[in-house]
């Protein structure tokens, strides 16, 4: 309660000045208080870093982890022992977790390319399910998905660190709500670090997110999916009427020579366009956007800091409250989503990420044949 309870305040916290107040309203992803039942959550997968994360910031109020599965015994001993979970939550087989633990939901740290699988079997059970950005590897997939979702009346999510930044509302709000900005000509989405060996990722991790056939491409499909989705988000859900997009790989280390290591890609609205810069060859971590509008603009830096400016007003340096740790914000979330609480819009739902799926697909068509892809009539 405490915790989303901070999330609702956040929206609350005004820019500095009269002009800009908002009207008291929750953020659009966070959702409401919480319901008394306890959720009884699956953990699938753990070849995925944010796995991590989430064992970290365990236990959530009125969630209760029945069961964790991965196949592969050395790594499910590993983290077993770090994070100090029983045994007899510890499964080597979805299957086998499934039918045993009996989750209410499950939360998925595979690869990608599994998600599909994962989908598809919990679904069968009547088991909503959250993954980790993307949601699949192409539209092959994703329509799987979706259709496993709609024949068993499953929620399925995707679960984005951007989604819980307070920068990201606020923003939205101004662009669209408040319509402060007038109409939106151009939105630039800035994602990536300097590699995932450069900044340490383990192993496991590693070697999916190296491999096209598990990751579905390389640093465009690990990060231009956070542009994809803001962009789909502050576009209203409307698909982009082209798609042009150009790769590179320019690491010279072995592990990286199967997939791109920086993408731009190029997205057409009518009235304005999009462009998603992915790279794992940034010099600092970053997770940034600017907007630009008739009447002015936003640079949301971090999760926490923004510049605006609109009109003849001088540009206002904006800090908002700090925002909860990644999945203590997520994982109520899909508990209130699964009880009802909630009905799943925007940035998380399996509307918005088919509309992503379906740009990356296009950008790696484009990067592919060096034209420009057009998605209007598809």
């Amino acid at each position: 309660m405490r915790v989303l309870i901070r999330i609702v305040l956040l929206v609350l916290v005004g820019l500095g000045g009269g002009s800009y107040a908002l009207p008291a309203q929750p953020l659009s992803e966070p959702g409401t208080d919480a319901p008394k039942e306890t959720l009884r959550l699956g953990v699938v997968g753990m070849v995925h870093g944010h796995v991590h994360g989430f064992l970290q910031a365990r236990p959530y109020e009125g969630v209760q982890v029945v069961g964790l599965a991965e196949s592969d015994t050395a790594l499910r001993r590993q983290v077993a022992e770090q994070y100090d979970l029983g045994a007899e939550r510890l499964y080597g087989s979805l299957t086998t977790m499934l039918a045993e633990a009996r989750p209410d939901a499950v939360v998925v740290f595979t690869n990608t390319f599994d998600h599909r699988r994962v989908v598809e079997e919990a679904a069968r059970r009547g088991v909503h399910v959250m993954v980790e950005k993307p949601l699949a590897v192409g539209m092959e997939h994703a329509r799987a998905i979706q259709q496993a979702a709609q024949a068993n009346d499953v929620h399925v999510l995707v679960n984005y660190e951007t989604t819980w930044y307070p920068s990201t509302h606020r923003a939205h709000a101004l662009a669209r709500e408040n319509g402060e900005l007038g109409t939106l000509r151009k939105i630039v989405v800035r994602d990536g670090h300097r590699g995932p060996k450069e900044i340490g990722v383990g192993p496991t991790f590693l070697n999916w997110l190296t491999d096209p056939t598990l990751n579905g491409g390389g640093a465009l499909m690990d990060f231009g999916c956070y542009g994809a989705n803001l962009l789909t988000w502050l576009m209203e859900g409307r698909r982009p009427q082209t798609v042009t997009a150009v790769t590179q790989q320019v690491k010279s280390d072995p592990v990286y020579q199967k997939v791109d290591d920086i993408a731009t890609i190029l997205l057409t609205y009518p009235g304005g366009q999009g462009v998603i810069q992915a790279s794992w060859n940034w010099p600092y971590s970053r997770k940034d956007m600017s907007i630009y509008g008739r009447n002015g603009y936003i640079h949301a830096d971090t999760p926490t800091q923004m510049r605006v400016r609109i009109g003849e007003a001088e540009e206002r340096d904006v800090t908002l409250e700090a925002q909860p740790s990644f999945y203590e914000a997520a994982v109520p979330y899909l508990r209130n989503v699964v009880r009802g609480e909630v009905e799943p819009k925007g940035l998380s739902s399996l509307e918005n990420n088919m509309i992503v799926t379906k740009i990356l697909e296009a950008a790696r068509r484009s990067a592919r044949t060096g034209e420009t892809v057009r998605l209007q009539g598809e």
